[in-house]
């Protein structure tokens, strides 16, 4: 079984890919978040959403797990960064 991919700011970058995904669900018109949504369902939700638009590769369904989960979002959202980006250093 391949290792997960160690992010040095992996905190940092599930911050910043939650909202960055919030918010493409939101443009997507797929979802409204309420402010009493537990960052555990948006977290799923989201996982959810990005794998059914391709933009994640699934996780075998026994992996699916909050820290996998939140694993593949912060890297998902370190795709997107310049190479040079502080959280990428």
């Amino acid at each position: 079984m391949a290792k997960n991919k160690k992010l040095k700011h992996e905190a940092e970058l599930f911050k910043e890919a939650l909202q960055a995904a919030m918010k493409y669900g939101e443009d997507r018109g797929a979802v409204i978040f309420e402010p009493n949504d537990s960052v555990d369902d948006r977290v799923l939700y989201l996982y959810r959403l990005l794998v059914h638009d391709k933009k994640l590769q699934p996780l075998p369904e026994e992996q699916v797990s909050q820290k996998t989960m939140r694993h593949k979002l912060a890297l998902w959202y370190a795709k997107q960064l310049p190479a040079d980006h502080p959280l990428l250093q």
